[in-house]
C-alpha cells in the first residue's frame, strides 16, 4: 500500500511539473513508464532488504549499499534506453544520459531505501513493545495468580480437625454444616480467575462464610460486624483481598484472648472512592510482629503488592495499632463497576 501511494504521488507530481507548458504525449509517456518500472525495482529492493535484515550488522549493510547501487543502474539502462525508444525511435543506450538519469535515482532510491529501513524499524520497535507489554502482563497475572492461591493451610487443616471431632463427638449436623461451608468457601475460592475483581457484596459474601466456618470453633469469642454502605457493593476490587485481614485479626485478637474479640470490617463510599477497613478490639499489634508476614503466608506487603498491580498509585494502604489496644487496615481504592484486569487480559 505504501509503495502504491508512494508511486503514485511520485508520478502525479512528476506528471504536473511536465504538464505546466503544455500537455505532450511523448513527455507524459516516459514518465509512466519511469514511476511502473521504480515501482517494480523498489518491489525487488523491498524483497533482498527484507533478507539482509536476517543477516549480522556487518553482512547486511554492504549487501544493502550494493543492491541499491545496482538498483540505481539498472533504473538509469531502462529510463536511458526508453527515453530514446520513445523519442528517436531507436533502440540505443546513451552512456551520457545513462550518468544523468543515475544522479536522480540515486537520490529516489536513496530516499526511498531510508524510508524503508525506518518504516521497518518502527514496525520491528511497535513490536518489541508489544511483546514487551504482553510479557509484563504475564508476570503481572503469574504473581496476582500467585498471591491469590495461597490459601492458609492452618485454616484448613484447623477446619478439618474441627470437623473430625465434631464426627467423633456426633454431632453429624453441625459437622455436615461446617463441611458444607468449607466446601463452599473453596468452591469459591478455586472458581473464580485469580487476576478477575468481585464485586463488594460478593467479597463481603465470602467473608461471612469464612466467619461462620470460623464462628463454629470459636462461637462467641469470636464476634463479627459488617457496616457495608449499599451504594459500594457495586464496586469491585481484587478477589479475596480482605481474607487474609480477618484471618489475621483472628490469629491475633481472638484466639489469644479469653474473651475473643470483635472483627469490623466496614466500606463507605466517598465521592469516587471507596473506603475500606477491618479492625479488631484485640490486645494491637507492633510492627516488628506483623511485618513478617500475615498468618496467610501472604503478608501486608503481599497485599500492598496486589493494590499496586491492581491500581498502581491510585490507591492507600494504611495500618494502624492504638496503645489502649486494637488494630486497624485501612484501603482506599477507586470506585470501579467494571473488571479491568480481565478486560485487559
Amino acid at each position: 500500500m505504501l509503495q502504491a501511494v508512494g508511486w503514485g504521488g511520485y508520478l502525479l507530481l512528476r506528471g504536473v511539473s511536465a504538464s505546466f507548458n503544455g500537455f505532450q504525449l511523448q513527455i507524459i509517456i516516459p514518465i509512466i513508464v519511469e514511476a511502473i518500472v521504480g515501482y517494480c525495482i523498489t518491489l525487488l529492493l523491498s524483497t533482498f532488504y527484507g533478507a539482509y535484515r536476517h543477516l549480522p550488522r556487518i553482512t547486511s549493510v554492504p549487501l544493502s549499499i550494493i543492491t541499491l547501487l545496482a538498483g540505481v543502474a539498472l533504473y538509469s539502462t531502462l529510463q536511458a534506453f526508453t527515453w530514446s525508444f520513445i523519442q528517436t525511435a531507436t533502440a540505443s543506450i546513451d552512456v551520457t544520459r545513462v550518468l544523468g538519469y543515475s544522479f536522480l535515482y540515486f537520490t529516489v532510491l536513496a530516499g526511498w531505501s531510508a524510508l524503508y529501513y525506518a518504516i521497518n524499524f518502527f514496525l520491528i520497535l511497535e513490536e518489541q513493545i508489544d511483546e514487551l507489554r504482553a510479557l509484563e502482563l504475564q508476570a503481572s497475572s503469574a504473581q496476582l495468580a500467585m498471591l491469590r492461591y495461597q490459601l492458609n493451610p492452618h485454616f484448613l487443616f484447623n477446619t478439618l480437625n474441627s470437623i473430625s471431632t465434631l464426627v467423633l463427638l456426633k454431632q453429624t449436623e453441625r459437622a455436615n454444616a461446617m463441611l458444607s461451608r468449607l466446601s463452599s468457601f473453596l468452591r469459591y475460592t478455586l472458581a473464580n480467575e485469580p487476576t478477575a475483581h468481585v464485586t463488594i457484596a460478593q467479597e463481603v459474601e465470602q467473608l461471612k462464610l469464612y466467619l461462620e466456618i470460623e464462628k463454629m470453633r470459636f462461637e462467641d469469642r469470636l464476634r463479627p460486624k459488617f457496616d457495608i454502605d449499599p451504594r459500594a457493593e457495586r464496586g469491585r476490587l481484587p478477589s479475596l483481598l480482605l481474607q487474609p485481614l480477618v484471618e489475621n485479626a483472628i490469629k491475633y485478637a481472638v484466639t489469644p484472648q479469653e474473651e475473643g474479640a470483635e472483627i469490623c470490617v466496614t466500606v463507605r463510599l466517598a465521592g469516587e472512592r471507596v473506603q475500606i477497613g477491618v479492625s479488631d478490639t484485640g490486645p494491637g499489634l507492633h510492627e516488628a510482629r506483623i511485618s513478617p508476614s500475615l498468618s496467610t503466608g501472604v503478608g501486608l506487603t503481599n497485599i500492598r503488592e496486589r493494590l499496586v498491580q491492581a491500581y498502581g498509585p491510585d490507591q492507600r494502604f494504611e495500618t494502624r495499632s492504638t496503645p489502649a489496644g486494637g488494630f486497624s487496615v485501612e484501603i482506599e481504592i477507586p470506585y470501579q463497576l467494571e473488571d479491568v484486569n480481565r478486560e485487559a487480559a
